[in-house]
């Protein structure tokens, strides 16, 4: 049996407390207590998780301040592991690492969170209106659906029967006003009638169970031009954000959860500044979906953790946010989860290590970092549920090595677990080019996954486009080393045009302006018809250098600086903008053929 903070559990003393190391203690008593157990400690019943046991001492991580505690303070046991609350109600949530609910953990205690407090993550008294999809009679198997909750104008909540239940229907609740507690169904196994609420509860280190595991084929659609079309990640797909401080991870994470085509988003902020999640708490209600028109915060669940947070809470929330993922994605719902950041958890992790007194591997790090996020990231992924849909989790985790290192063991062994890589760059940031996303030390694993998904999109010359034009930048960049000994004005005019188009791509295409309400989002047909313009350019550019036209006439061509303002001129909407200045730069390019004929 699981249960969860708040909710209500039969206490058993189980020792008392003999060592305190800030989130760490170690107890004295009995053998009985399981590894990963939540259990409370003193009088004011502070949480914690058991990490350790050795014979009758046992090692716990607390997820509160521990100022005050002292030696004797008694320890009680719960009996389950540490558990997350599953039902109606998590869609516009925010919860605390171990998904105490923030709003109302504010109105119990202040700005500040106070210690010890106890209170359920999902509101009891709220009634839900149920809408049976189930009928009685039907043989029922874990994961099947027996009815639907209007949760937010965005996400239907679908009711399911609990992984590891199977068995016939016997009743269900007629469509009506129910809480969370409520009986709306049973179902009948060889053990005897099991009564069905709408509220799960599962361990939160434990991955929930799926039908079949299947290929990412599908592009999780971010309306970021350098990662859609150049780098892109698949829905189910693991990313990393690497980068050192000011490269703009969060921004771009923001960015992916704002306009992402996922059907919820799951952010996580695990150690990261507090401003950093009152931005997201300020912003994602007053953003309007792309898609619906209605506020990104329908179909997002915010768990914030902050850096002035207890440090043994961080190392939980991403477990929390991966099991709320997992749930809706039990649903046939495509999840993005967003982990800013992952260097801060692993940091909480070497924290907690050290307390232990462990040996020590690179930098400080515990051993086994690379099985804990090996363990995170293969979680993600794009499978068939068990009761038949198709869902997704997308996981996009943020790295923050120190001093933009990217040898350091956090970002190297994210590098082996994750299919994307989205390198930002300092030097890019401090030129004011976001996203910052090092075009020459990024990559995708999914390319080839996908080319089936563009031409599903009628786009069969995307990978072309893609080779042509990183291929332009990766040339462009051996010829800045030349540039910076003898001068642009040195090479000859093929090569300068190949410089100018490697402009076009960088201003006109590759930045990208979070703030501008028209670039913020670009949509799939945009991005390509603005890559395919700037190629057409070279291409037409080639030709006319080959016929001794000078570089300097084609640069100067009053089209090419329309080109790259297209991004903030041209909405998604009113694309046939583009068709002008495509008719515009044939006719340019035209009367340079004439000319040079």
């Amino acid at each position: 049996m699981s249960a969860n903070i708040g909710t209500e559990v039969k206490l058993t003393r189980i020792g008392e407390l003999i060592w305190v190391n800030g989130p760490v203690v170690r107890a004295r008593g009995s053998q009985y207590v399981g590894m990963y157990e939540v259990v409370q400690i003193g009088s004011q019943h502070l949480v914690g998780e058991v990490i350790g046991l050795n014979r009758a001492e046992i090692t716990i991580q607390v997820y509160e301040e521990t100022s005050g505690l002292r030696p004797g303070a008694p320890i009680y046991g719960t009996g389950a592991p540490l558990s997350v609350e599953l039902g109606p109600g998590l869609i516009t949530g925010i919860f605390d690492g171990i998904q105490r609910p923030l709003p109302a953990m504010e109105r119990r205690s202040g700005a500040f969170i106070g210690r010890g407090i106890q209170l359920t993550p999902l509101y009891r008294r709220q009634a839900w209106r149920f809408v049976p999809t189930a009928v009685v009679g039907a043989q029922l198997l874990g994961g099947a659906v027996i009815g639907v909750v209007p949760e937010t104008p965005l996400v239907e909540h679908r009711v399911m029967v609990p992984p590891g239940l199977s068995g016939q229907l016997t009743w269900i609740a007629g469509e009506g006003e129910y809480t969370l507690e409520d009986e709306v169904a049973k179902v009948r196994d060889a053990s005897g009638e099991h009564p069905l609420t709408m509220l799960q509860v599962w361990p939160v280190r434990r991955p929930r169970p799926v039908g079949a595991r299947l290929r990412p084929s599908e592009l999780l659609v971010t309306g970021q031009r350098v990662l859609d079309t150049f780098f892109p990640l698949a829905k189910g797909g693991t990313a990393a954000i690497p980068g050192g401080f000011g490269a703009g991870k969060t921004v771009l994470q923001h960015q992916v959860a704002k306009w992402s085509d996922a059907d919820v988003i799951v952010y996580v902020g695990c150690g990261e500044r507090g401003n950093e999640m009152s931005d997201v708490l300020r912003q994602f209600p007053e953003l309007r979906d792309p898609q619906t028109g209605h506020p990104l915060m329908e179909r997002t669940i915010l768990i914030a953790n902050t850096s002035n947070m207890p440090v043994a809470a961080r190392e939980a929330s991403i477990y929390t946010g991966l099991t709320l993922a997992e749930y809706y994605r039990d649903m046939g719902y495509d999840v993005a989860m967003m982990a800013d950041s992952t260097s801060r958890w692993a940091e909480a992790l070497r924290e907690i290590s050290g307390r232990l007194e462990e040996m020590p591997a690179e930098e400080g790090f515990p051993a086994y970092l690379p099985a804990r996020l090996a363990e995170f990231y293969e979680r993600a992924g794009r499978v068939t549920t068990l009761g038949g849909d198709t869902g997704s989790v997308s996981l996009v985790g943020a790295v923050s090595p120190p001093g933009a290192d990217f040898s350091e063991p956090v970002t190297q062994h994210t590098r082996r677990f994750v299919r994307c890589f989205w390198a930002l760059d300092k030097e890019l940031a401090a030129e004011r080019h976001f996203p910052a996303v090092n075009w020459l030390r990024s990559y995708s694993g999914y390319v080839e996954d996908l080319s089936a998904w563009w031409e599903g999109q009628g786009i069969d010359d995307w990978s072309d486009l893609r080779d042509k034009a990183l291929g332009i930048l990766q040339r462009e960049s051996h010829l800045q080393q030349i540039v910076q000994l003898i001068g642009a004005d040195a090479l000859p005019d093929d090569q300068r045009l190949i410089l100018e188009t490697a402009r076009l791509l960088r201003e006109g295409f590759l930045q990208q302006d979070a703030t501008d309400d028209v670039d913020t989002f670009a949509s799939i047909e945009k991005q390509i018809r603005m890559l395919a313009l700037i190629l057409e350019f070279h291409e037409r550019g080639a030709r006319l250098v080959e016929k001794g036209c000078p570089i300097v006439v084609i640069r100067d061509l009053p089209v090419v600086d329309r080109m790259v303002r297209i991004k903030h001129s041209v909405r998604n909407d009113a694309l046939e903008m583009l068709d002008e200045t495509r008719t515009l730069l044939n006719k340019q390019m035209a009367e340079l053929d004439q000319r040079y004929a």
